[in-house]
């Protein structure tokens, strides 16, 4: 079952939440599949929110998360390099080398925070991703 994580920000701390399919309620029409580089990754915008989207082509699979790096929150995970670890697909930050799991959003490689990751389905062509 594909899982998203949700950060929802109040004044004192952030929270994670997990969600799962069937607690999405918009599946966002990101892009035609072609307009994706195969093994590699491009940003969409979703409302103010700048989305990572990955068509990991050697593995027939497809991946989002968020395009902001908690490292040095930098915009920059889509042109991360995608790969695996222990079976796990991640992508890796294109500055920094920090590694985060596409599956959980935890950072596989350093004591960084996680980040958000959002199920994805491709239809007819498209990629939708999607959020509650």
């Amino acid at each position: 079952m594909a899982r998203a994580t949700i950060i929802e920000k109040s004044t004192t701390k952030v929270k994670m939440d997990t969600v799962t399919n069937n607690e999405i309620k918009v599946w966002f029409k990101a892009a035609a599949t072609e307009d994706f580089p195969e093994n590699g990754g491009a940003c969409v915008k979703y409302k103010d929110m700048q989305i990572a989207v990955f068509n990991f082509s050697r593995r027939n699979e497809w991946y989002a998360c968020q395009n902001m790096c908690p490292h040095k929150m930098q915009m920059s995970l889509s042109r991360g390099m995608i790969g695996s670890m222990n079976g796990e697909p991640k992508v890796a930050c294109p500055f920094h080398k920090k590694n985060f799991s596409l599956l959980s959003g935890e950072c596989l490689n350093a004591e960084e925070e996680k980040i958000s990751v959002y199920p994805v389905k491709v239809e007819d062509g498209f990629v939708y991703i999607g959020f509650p």
